[in-house]
């Protein structure tokens, strides 16, 4: 009896060290994916503010760094190898089913990253970055069809506030065209954001939907493991378009013509490889960690840090228009966090009672 009683209280010390640890990977992948969204975001828009055009090679460059998770997957399995001492065999990559969600999800995210560099091409980060962040709303949509995510009154207020400012900033884009830029490929580019921001949500939603579907414990492995899959299908998606598109020989043409010189070219497509991929793992670790929403939660959060950054460093202008966009935006990430909030706190009562009801019998 005493045996048992005391297994019963080591559950709840394993429980809560699981959850510290959990909690810990979560603020350590905001913490990279919001390095590398701001710092990706203003290299993607210097790129082709000064004579970039390769869209796709820009694509490529989200998940181009997806070599370097050999080094945490090669050393945990070193670790796991040497700590089996029951010879029981031990799986190096992950499942069957999931490997194909990978290559479906990996394609989807190529396909998704030509969309919003497509935009970012002909749009100003402050346009780019709020029509991005109607991703959460996607987001929303998609988890509710995928994963059961329950629509709140919270949820449904913040997409349609986020498609208000959308519109609001769709009915006024012609006060920030910038000079020499066409209206047909204004308009082209700021169609071409949404529906990657669309598409983004349900590539978000379905990366949680694939572990669920698979029925799998999540663990550091399972993510960096998914994470190279997806971000090498991605890679090889992107590296065919790029021969299609013949942007491998014209890469050198453009670090010749680029506005801040050739050295500087090369030195900014390292530099937004590094950062979209440390973007990258930050995003599918939140997901993978936590929640798709959560991960679109975040990726509201930092629109003001953008707008700040895309002003003081960038030729940009941040007008009533966007203000009131803005006010939309962070209006319906107050609204969903507060009611994510409020369902997490139900949630806990609940369970509070449920327990205490169980000790009593």
């Amino acid at each position: 009896m005493e045996i048992e009683q005391e297994g019963n209280y080591d559950k709840p010390k394993k429980l809560k060290n699981f959850m510290s640890i959990k909690s810990l990977l979560i603020l350590i992948y905001s913490i990279f994916f919001s390095i590398g969204q701001i710092s990706g975001a203003m290299l993607v828009r210097i790129y082709f503010l000064h004579g970039g055009k390769r869209k796709w090679l820009q694509s490529f460059l989200l998940t181009a760094g997806f070599p370097i998770l050999i080094l945490p997957i090669s050393i945990s399995f070193v670790k796991k190898k040497k700590k089996n001492t029951n010879n029981n065999n031990i799986r190096l990559f992950v499942t069957p089913k999931l490997a194909v969600f990978s290559a479906i999800l990996g394609i989807l995210l190529g396909i998704c990253s030509y969309l919003y560099n497509f935009g970012m091409s002909y749009l100003p980060i402050s346009i780019s970055s709020l029509l991005g962040s109607t991703s959460l709303a996607f987001t929303a949509i998609f988890a509710y069809f995928m994963v059961k995510h329950k629509f709140t009154d919270y949820s449904v207020n913040a997409v349609v506030l986020m498609m208000l400012g959308s519109i609001i900033l769709g009915l006024h884009m012609n006060k920030d065209r910038p000079i020499g830029e066409s209206n047909r490929r204004y308009v082209l580019g700021f169609v071409m954001t949404l529906v990657g921001a669309a598409l983004h949500g349900f590539v978000n939603a379905g990366v949680e939907y694939s572990h669920v579907k698979a029925g799998v414990v999540v663990t550091f492995d399972l993510v960096m493991q998914m994470q190279f899959l997806i971000s090498m299908f991605s890679a090889l998606f992107c590296i065919v378009a790029m021969i299609i598109n013949r942007d491998f020989q014209a890469i050198t043409r453009e670090a010749e013509e680029f506005g801040l010189g050739q050295k500087k070219y090369y030195m900014i497509l390292a530099l937004t490889a590094i950062s979209l991929q440390t973007m990258m793992i930050g995003s599918l670790g939140m997901i993978f960690c936590s929640s798709a929403l959560l991960f679109g939660i975040v990726n509201a959060l930092l629109i003001p840090i953008q707008q700040i950054f895309a002003v003081i460093f960038l030729p940009e202008s941040f007008n009533s228009d966007k203000w009131m966009a803005l006010a939309m935006c962070l209006w319906g990430f107050a609204s969903y966090f507060y009611g994510e909030y409020k369902d997490s706190m139900t949630n806990k009562v609940t369970k509070y009672k449920h327990a205490t009801l169980q000790d009593q019998v």
